[in-house]
């Protein structure tokens, strides 16, 4: 059994410049945090049966990973050749849906701990990469990413995307009480609404293949704005950083119709009358979670979108990325030794009775 912890993000600036469409013509940037909220997986070598099993929302249970319907769980199965005999069981803190990355920690979770599973531990880049080319290239999803590369890392991290698609990674070193006010300043709020961010995403790829000057332009704005949040953030100009965010969802609500609403709006101003500096909703918007940025009077923002019925998430920075939490397989190096002699044949890994 094989348990791995990935953790979700939230971004601070730069958002949606990591998606295909505009980094291979103006590269991309992006600054984001991963947060002490988590997608856990469970991976486990069945005992008396090869089906595979995969537990989420739903449960399957079929006899091929042809037959899995979980879309990113089939994909990474396939990528290690297993066909059959495996069983996978996820739990998050946090569900889909929320604009922090769920489904790319997933992915990267279940990379880890099939990694390690196989006896062939990765780094974080390649956990990253290759949960950039499941998502990206076999399911082509319209999406970018910050998300696989923020869960293999962690920390607070900025992704420099170069047109040719590759990635450099950056830690951002800060002192400990600089780091804490910037995580203490940080607020969220869940606006009771959960979406599929593919369809907004989908709508601003669209329009950056076809070149639409407005969305062009809100993308170049926010690469700006996320290279003066990275400046302002490493001096320690929090307030700047603030009202950097106040620009950035301005420029953001440009990308598409779907990423605000008119209830939204009126969040977003109600949090501004009430101490916050600036903000913006995470992911690409439409619902999700209200990340405010508040240096005084935080109690009476807090009063003011809690009567407004929005709750708030407390969190901490994480800074470990994904990680193995539980091993108790991997150190008999017969069952990765069996995988290999067997990856050449319609088999999947050996069942866990082979392992005294």
């Amino acid at each position: 059994m094989i348990v791995t912890r990935t953790p979700f993000r939230i971004t601070l600036g730069g958002g949606g410049t990591d998606l295909p469409s505009f980094y291979r013509e103006h590269g991309g940037f992006i600054l984001a945090v991963a947060i002490d909220k988590y997608m856990f997986l469970n991976v486990n070598t069945p005992i008396v049966d090869d089906k595979i099993r995969v537990r989420y929302t739903n449960s399957e249970m079929v006899d091929h990973v042809d037959e899995v319907q979980h879309t990113t769980a089939r994909e990474a199965l396939r990528h290690f050749g297993i066909t059959r005999g495996i069983e996978i069981v996820s739990i998050a803190d946090i569900p889909a849906g929320t604009g922090l990355g769920s489904s790319s920690s997933y992915l990267v979770g279940l990379l880890n701990a099939l990694h390690v599973l196989l006896q062939d531990q990765a780094t974080p880049q390649r956990l990253a990469e290759e949960a950039c080319h499941i998502e990206l290239e076999v399911l082509q999803k319209p999406i970018g990413k910050q998300d696989q590369y923020m869960a293999a890392f962690g920390g607070l991290t900025a992704l420099d995307i170069k047109q040719d698609g590759r990635v450099y990674v950056k830690r951002m070193a800060l002192d400990v009480d600089l780091l804490e006010s910037l995580e203490h300043n940080i607020l969220m709020f869940f606006t009771n609404e959960m979406r599929d961010a593919t369809v907004i995403l989908k709508n601003q790829d669209d329009a950056t293949h076809l070149k639409d000057s407005t969305v062009l332009r809100s993308l170049r704005e926010i690469k700006d704005i996320g290279l003066e949040i990275n400046d302002a953030i490493s001096k320690g100009n929090l307030r700047r950083f603030g009202e950097l965010l106040d620009a950035h969802w301005k420029s953001k609500k440009q990308l598409s119709e779907g990423v605000s609403s008119p209830q939204i709006d009126a969040w977003y101003e109600l949090a501004k009358r009430n101490g916050a500096i600036g903000g913006k909703i995470s992911g690409a918007g439409g619902g999700g979670f209200l990340m405010l940025y508040c240096e005084e009077n935080k109690p009476q923002l807090r009063v003011a979108m809690r009567a407004a019925g929005l709750r708030e998430l407390k969190f901490r920075f994480d800074f470990e990325g994904s990680k193995v939490v539980f091993d108790v397989v991997s150190r008999d190096g017969r069952l990765a030794h069996n995988h290999r002699h067997n990856n050449n044949h319609e088999n999947g890994l050996p069942a866990r009775s082979a392992v005294p």
